[in-house]
């Protein structure tokens, strides 16, 4: 019968010299869990009995590493291959091995990672860090809305940071006040109404000496908080603040609140510096994206108000004019929606409705309220009134896009209108959309030298007009429209 090496005298005597070369524990343990050989190694946790042959694994170590050395044991003796698993004293993390030596011992050797756990840690924080600053400057990139962009950063902050409590107050540019904008954490609306001056309080302190203030122990300094007394209910004990400061200028402060004593090291501090310094740039960008904002609404307003003063040149003159213009603005537009027109594209649409006319300004009186049919002379006149647009308007740079239906309303599809005696779809969009609501109303309206035409008799004018007049592929949708739509 042959001999397992393993099981002789000379053998366990070599396998105790190659254990001694182990750094870190190495024993021989039988099937029972009795150790037979061993080498403690160094980072054994203080009080544990001492490990010697004879003893079992049971008994030395905890009850979570004995469970997972069995499992091992079981998976080594089916499968007859290394088994590796990872356990923990609360101090230290141990990377283990289980080798089947023969069909009743096995070599368990465990080796010290602690330093590669927590550098493993330390980078799992920096790559969550490195995430929450990308998305900052993903917000900062895209001008994400001011409320959306605080809520981002006090969702991050309150989990990367592990604190109870996150708030942001701005200061009002208006009164110098910081005040609560947005919070996370809270029990209670305690600080949701704070309005505090510069150098009041510790948020007041942060912005006027612009550097981070820290409260250990909050209960130690109540007058710190004592202005609202539902802030006790909170139960806070640390205190951090960090002034948000951008292109040289305080915009406000970030405060985290814990309720139990905060453990921190430099890189927690460096990195709470290096998010406020981000997070104070995006809030910037934020603010300065919604006064933009806010700027082009008032902007667009002035425009719009311009636009009335220059119809009403022509409106003084004559008030029926005054009336169509108000009217086919609002065909138009809603005509324009119907049809899926792009909203950009509306607002060019309507201005140039509203100023389609305002080149007869120049136009004689004798022609414009002429009661009869113009003579040849006069239409030669009239039909300059769309060039006299295009020299109004074109020195106004924002009105550029809306000059198509002052220009080339009176177009017609099949090149017989004016002024260039365009074809087809050489005639702008709105210009084509426009003229079929500018007839509409021309017809059904009243005029010093005919009387209007019903809404049936005008529709089917138009629809004998298609492909003539009229661009064919809109006069059905028009057609469609208006049967549905009470003028």
């Amino acid at each position: 019968m042959k001999t397992n090496w393993a099981d002789t005298p000379l053998a366990i005597q070599n396998l105790g010299e190659i254990l001694q070369a182990f750094s870190d524990l190495s024993l021989v343990v039988d099937s029972g869990g009795v150790i037979l050989e061993c080498k403690p190694g160094y980072f054994l946790t203080p009080g544990i009995p001492e490990i010697v042959p004879g003893r079992k694994i049971q008994e030395v170590f905890s009850a979570g590493m004995v469970e997972k050395f069995e499992q091992a044991l079981s998976i080594s003796r089916q499968t007859g291959k290394v088994d590796a698993f990872e356990f923990s004293d609360h101090e230290h993390w141990f990377d283990a091995r289980l080798v089947p030596i023969s069909e009743s011992r096995v070599i368990f050797t465990a080796r010290d990672i602690t330093k590669f756990k927590e550098t493993e840690k330390r980078m799992k924080q920096q790559v969550r860090q490195l995430a929450v600053l990308r998305s900052i400057d993903l917000a900062i990139a895209s001008g994400l809305d001011l409320n959306l962009l605080l809520a981002m950063l006090l969702d991050h902050l309150n989990e990367l940071m592990q604190v109870d409590a996150v708030a942001i107050l701005l200061q009002n540019p208006k009164t110098n006040l910081l005040e609560f904008t947005a919070g996370k954490g809270f029990r209670s609306s305690s600080l949701q109404y704070t309005h505090l001056k510069l150098g009041e309080g510790c948020a007041g302190r942060v912005a006027l000496e612009r550097q981070l203030i820290n409260v250990p122990d909050l209960k130690a300094n109540q007058m710190e908080f004592g202005r609202s007394p539902l802030f006790q209910v909170e139960g806070f004990v640390a205190y951090y603040g960090v002034p948000l400061i951008a292109k040289g200028r305080v915009l406000g402060v970030l405060e985290m609140f814990h309720r139990s004593k905060l453990q921190h090291d430099a890189d927690w501090l460096g990195f709470l510096n290096m998010v406020a310094g981000q997070a104070a740039i995006a809030i910037d960008s934020a603010i300065m994206f919604r006064e933009l904002q806010k700027s082009n609404i008032e902007l667009s307003l002035a425009y719009d108000a311009t636009i009335e003063g220059l119809t009403r040149a022509l409106d003084l003159r004559d008030k029926e004019t005054e009336e169509h213009t108000r009217r086919v603005s609002d065909i138009t537009i809603k005509l324009a929606v119907h049809l899926g027109v792009d909203n950009t594209d509306l607002i060019h649409m309507r201005r140039g409705a509203i100023l389609h006319d305002i080149g007869k300004v120049a136009i004689p009186d004798r022609i414009l309220f002429k009661p009869g049919p113009l003579a040849d002379d006069e239409w030669k006149i009239m039909r300059r009134h769309p060039g006299i647009a295009v020299d109004l308007l074109s020195s106004v740079s924002y009105l550029a896009p809306a000059l198509e239906i002052p220009h080339w309303h009176h177009e017609k599809w099949d090149g017989t209108g004016y002024p260039d005696h365009l074809r087809g779809e050489a005639i702008p969009f709105s210009a084509r959309l426009f003229a079929l609501v500018d007839v509409y109303d021309a017809l059904t309206s009243n005029r010093p030298y005919r009387t209007a035409w019903s809404k049936q008799e005008t529709l089917q004018y138009i629809k004998s007009q298609s492909g003539k007049h009229f661009d064919p592929t809109i006069v059905p949708k028009f057609l469609s429209f208006m049967s549905n739509h009470p003028n």
